[in-house]
């Protein structure tokens, strides 16, 4: 098992290394420096406390999206529409702070009323997607991205209609709420330690689950083989929609900091594309959950950091979701020479 888990460590190591090289190759070719542009990232994400903040708002929905994720996998479920169900998280969210804004309920209970409000909203959202699966045989790819295109007009119909400012429809979102309705924030800086235990406990939720209970070792076996699932007596379709369920709540979750933390209102990209960020690291971690938060900060980093890149050497912010793509398409490559040569050593 030690020899198993050292060699995995060492091929990912390559992967790694691999990607960093590709990477650098595409910056030679337009005529830029890998050196500097790796650098400026660097700096950009831990450069100080203020980048290093921001680098940890973007990792809490990254983390929340990859444990819900992790559910999934195992069920042997790809769950794409999970960044619809961020959206509908924050739609959640946003629904039920308006319904409480004029009201006399104190705020710290309606934040928590709001946040409950958008994990049930994402679980809702997921449901459909594993109703389609279950009862319509509907595949949940195509499934969860059919979902992803209605919550995003969903979005934009009630930022411009229902919920549009007083007089005027902005591409900004909705009426920001009253400061009383936001997640306590450290000072000076963005991000509240409310949303960081939130994310931590959900991840060490999903750990426990995966790794100490009948629950998550059925769960693993309908994923492995659902005919050989079912023949032993686990009710597989059950499974498959409870997996869903919990990382559509895990995904609303995220929508529903967004709103309370971050943004304080509802906003046309409230996803950000984290549900897709999150689908890579959890290809990365190989359900290993408690791997997820290093690579989702990691991850994190490379967003916040590549921020400099346009303002200091005109590149393109996008070369780290390149670095993220050929991250993790080197670690599968690794991955599947490891499982052909070394395990027959």
């Amino acid at each position: 098992m030690l020899k198993s888990r050292l060699s995995g460590f060492i091929f990912q190591l390559i992967a790694f290394f691999l990607a960093l090289g590709f990477v650098s190759l595409i910056l030679v070719a337009v005529g830029a420096s890998p050196f500097d542009a790796f650098k400026n990232m660097l700096n950009g994400s831990i450069g100080s406390m203020r980048k290093f903040a921001e680098v940890l708002v973007s990792f809490v929905p990254l983390l929340l999206v990859t444990a819900g994720l992790l559910i999934t996998f195992s069920a042997g479920l790809w769950n794409i529409g999970v960044e619809g169900q961020i959206v509908l998280g924050a739609i959640g969210t946003t629904w039920v702070l308006r319904l409480f804004v004029d009201s006399s309920v104190h705020p710290a209970i309606v934040i928590i009323l709001s946040i409950f409000g958008g994990m049930a909203a994402g679980a809702l959202w997921a449901a459909f997607a594993g109703a389609l699966k279950t009862f319509g045989g509907v595949n949940e790819i195509f499934g969860g991205l059919g979902l992803n295109f209605v919550s995003t007009a969903l979005t934009l119909y009630l930022i411009f209609g229902p919920w549009k400012r007083e007089g005027v429809a902005s591409m900004s979102g909705t009426e920001p709420f009253p400061d009383v309705f936001a997640l306590p924030q450290v000072p000076d800086l963005r991000i509240s330690l409310w949303s960081l235990a939130i994310a931590g406990v959900a991840i060490l939720i999903v750990y426990f689950i995966l790794q100490g209970t009948y629950f998550g070792l059925k769960i693993k076996a309908v994923g492995k083989n659902i005919r050989a699932a079912y023949l032993l007596g686990i009710p597989t379709w059950q499974y498959s929609l409870y997996s869903f369920l919990i990382c559509g709540a895990l995904a609303g979750a995220a929508g529903a900091l967004q709103v309370t933390a971050v943004y304080h209102r509802l906003i046309p990209a409230i996803s950000s594309g984290y549900g897709y960020l999150g689908l890579m690291v959890a290809m990365l971690v190989n359900y290993q959950a408690i791997w997820a938060i290093p690579v989702a900060l990691f991850f994190a980093a490379l967003n916040i950091g590549s921020i400099q890149l346009p303002i200091l050497m005109h590149l393109d912010s996008s070369l780290s979701g390149v670095l993220q793509g050929v991250l993790v398409l080197f670690v599968l490559l690794t991955e599947g020479v490891r499982q052909k040569f070394v395990k027959k050593v």
